[in-house]
């Protein structure tokens, strides 16, 4: 389904036009797919924000690929119009993605081309939920940020782009990636790693060993940064099979090997840019109406350009995940640390701002994409 036939098909859906909405009638979705509400200018405030006191702030946090599973969305068509939102996914995606959350199977719903669709709907699914059940949450949220695909539901959140055609380029993009990784025998691997470890030296050693068995232009570099000495390493599978058989002489207590098909936030992925830069350049991308941090540095979105600027480069840079939380949580001696909720499956973020922050992870809350 092209890009036209998908806006068309969604045109009456009432998604996540932007966070005005929040303010004014406190339903996250109760505003059009698109409109013609011009965006402001570059440094321009839309009218009606208030500083609020660091206590009585919120921060919203997204998860990534790798949070998903069977079940999740169980519960929720009950809030707000997640009913509809999935309703708009299956004429976006072209399958029934309500159906491959509650049921699976879960070989399917771990393909990269299913999981960060389901991840990206079923998180802004919890938005609705913490809508329903705390609004003042959402009223009161002056940042968000989301870990990799969990950063098109941040921007979607924070009025920055439309639901469906988020969606739209959350699809052509993981498909493009799922393209890019066929392409190579790759992956990605979990470390944990002891004070003196040397990431950096033990991805040169890993690409010294690929050239010793002929691979060109071997790739094995630091994908995410989650935590102090928690970093998750990319590339060639001869490489990552090198860092996990020296891993005592790499200072590494741990490694583990992810479920994913792919080396992602690498060189790699190199191909998969261009299409979904392409498709950044046919949606409608406007400025943030609250503080979105990027992965590829961890600073806010200024304008509409940075925005696709960045989601393309992020596919080939690092996450830097733990350089994100120190921008939004950092604060002076004694002042007060927002109320922190993580929206979507898992409770991954939660964990590395536990080991980056724990006065921040004191009014940390989860908000589970199933009802108990």
């Amino acid at each position: 389904m092209n890009l036209s036939v998908t806006l068309k098909c969604c045109s009456r859906a009432r998604l996540f036009r932007n966070k005005a909405a929040v303010y004014h009638c406190r339903r996250l979705s109760d505003v059009p797919v698109s409109s013609g509400e011009s965006p402001p200018s570059p440094g321009q405030e839309k009218p009606g924000r208030t500083r609020r006191a660091p206590g009585k702030a919120a921060v919203l946090l997204f998860p990534g690929q790798g949070s998903q599973f069977v079940g999740m969305g169980k519960g929720l068509l009950k809030y707000g119009n997640v009913k509809e939102m999935f309703a708009v996914a299956e004429k976006v995606l072209g399958y029934d993605l309500l159906s491959l959350c509650l049921n699976g199977p879960e070989k399917d719903l771990m393909k990269t081309v299913h999981c960060q669709p389901a991840v990206f709907v079923c998180s802004l699914a919890a938005v609705e939920r913490l809508n329903h059940e705390n609004p003042a949450a959402i009223e009161s949220c002056v940042s968000a940020a989301g870990f990799s695909v969990g950063e098109f539901a941040a921007l979607v959140f924070s009025g920055a782009m439309n639901f469906a055609e988020a969606l739209f380029a959350v699809k052509e993009r993981a498909e493009a990636m799922q393209k890019a990784s066929d392409l190579v025998s790759s992956g990605m691997l979990s470390v944990i790693g002891r004070p003196q470890a040397n990431y950096r030296s033990a991805c040169v050693q890993a690409r010294e060993h690929c050239l010793s068995l002929g691979i060109q232009e071997p790739v094995c570099a630091i994908a995410n940064y989650l935590f102090p000495d928690g970093r998750v390493i990319a590339g060639h599978k001869e490489a990552l099979d090198f860092l996990q058989n020296h891993s005592r002489e790499l200072n590494f207590m741990r490694t583990r090997l992810l479920p994913v098909s792919g080396a992602f936030h690498t060189a790699l992925m190199q191909p998969a840019v261009e299409p979904l830069r392409d498709i950044l350049r046919k949606i409608e991308v406007r400025r943030p109406e609250i503080s979105v941090h990027s992965n590829v540095d961890g600073k806010r979105y200024m304008h509409d350009k940075h925005v696709r600027n960045q989601l393309a480069k992020q596919l080939v840079s690092p996450v830097k995940w733990e350089q994100t939380l120190h921008e939004i949580y950092e604060r002076a001696q004694g002042q007060e640390f927002p109320h922190t909720y993580e929206v979507g499956p898992g409770r991954q973020l939660g964990s590395t701002l536990q080991k980056c922050n724990m006065k921040a992870f004191k009014n940390y809350t989860h908000v589970d994409v199933v009802l108990p």
